[in-house]
């Protein structure tokens, strides 16, 4: 918690005590001669002892070893005491005692002994609940730092993971088209080197707009059309304004590349439908691919690296904030995406 903060709390905590002794003397039918010594010295000697006690506590959670503030805690309570007593006496004596208009001489009895052990221990009780209020606040804050840093870690992780494995299996196909000497490996360099770009200077942040994205998959499917060498295995449709709109970076690319890894075009053409909605509040993301025969995809959803990890990276960036519904028969491979924007 910053200092001014907890400069904050302990101005308001006195301003409370203060409206408190005004309330109980507004009720008191005696006023003179306690409003007098309710504002002056009472308020005094209890900033002493709240303080004393509340430093001391302190030290019970900076300490390791509790044996010191521990003896400190007793020794504050065997001096409070009698300081309180001793304050109040020269008080009295010295500027107040004109106000002592029923009593014929100044003593000290065991009532005012008594009055002051009683405080000593509410204000001991007060700073005991001010330093824990304050210590359960710092902790709930610490911890939620501590989170926010390994979520921050394990995003940075996960994303480390994405790049790799997108760029070995598009290295491959730029090989394989470099081996059969394909006129088209300049333009997969290209698409590549374009590919490259915006993982390296628009995927590291948060979020980006829903257009680059886009346009990274597109990049992507036109990459892939060039090692599979047909331009109708893949259909895409975009619906709705993609204008403003921002979405965590390569987000969407682990399904079209699970996709692109089990589909088939013997079954029927396209092989792989692709459909991006958006909507005022939700952005719907549907992949539909045939399934290449004796090939489960499902085992890539559960034990692949990009599927796992957009999982993970779903759960920490969109939490109660997306669905997710990955199903698969025996020809078909499913996936439908819904992210609250």
């Amino acid at each position: 918690m910053k200092t001014k903060y907890k400069i904050l709390i302990h101005i308001a905590f006195w301003i409370y005590m203060f409206n408190q002794i005004l309330l109980t003397f507004a009720m008191m039918s005696d006023k003179n001669y306690d409003m007098f010594q309710e504002i002056t010295i009472y308020p005094f000697t209890s900033f002493i002892t709240f303080y004393c006690f509340y430093f001391t506590y302190g030290m019970f959670f900076t300490w390791k070893n509790k044996l010191f503030p521990f003896l400190l805690l007793i020794a504050v309570i065997a001096i409070l005491i009698p300081l309180r007593v001793g304050l109040e006496y020269l008080f009295w004596k010295y500027i107040g005692y004109s106000h002592l208009k029923s009593l014929d001489s100044l003593t000290i009895d065991s009532s005012w002994w008594f009055n002051s052990i009683r405080l000593v221990i509410i204000y001991g009780i007060y700073a005991l609940f001010m330093q824990l209020a304050i210590g359960w606040f710092e902790s709930r804050k610490l911890k939620s730092e501590l989170l926010v840093e390994k979520q921050s870690g394990e995003l940075a992780l996960l994303r480390s993971q994405v790049n790799p494995h997108f760029l070995f299996n598009t290295l491959n196909n730029i090989y394989s088209l470099v081996y059969k000497k394909s006129d088209d490996a300049p333009e997969a360099v290209m698409k590549l080197s374009a590919i490259m770009r915006y993982m390296l200077y628009d995927a590291t942040t948060d979020s980006v707009l829903l257009e680059k994205e886009i346009e990274y998959l597109k990049s992507f499917i036109e990459l892939e059309k060039l090692r599979i060498r047909h331009n109708d295995f893949v259909e895409m449709n975009i619906s709705g304004s993609v204008e403003g709109r921002i979405i965590a970076p390569m987000l969407l690319i682990p399904f079209i590349e699970n996709a692109f890894k089990h589909g088939s075009k013997s079954m029927g053409s396209p092989g792989i439908w692709i459909n991006l909605l958006v909507e005022t509040n939700q952005i719907s993301f549907d992949v539909i691919n045939y399934l290449r025969k004796n090939n489960t995809a499902t085992k890539d959803a559960s034990n692949g690296i990009g599927l796992t990890n957009v999982m993970r990276r779903l759960n920490l960036l969109y939490p109660g904030k997306h669905r997710l519904e990955i199903s698969e028969d025996e020809n078909m491979y499913r996936v439908n995406l819904i992210l609250i924007i």
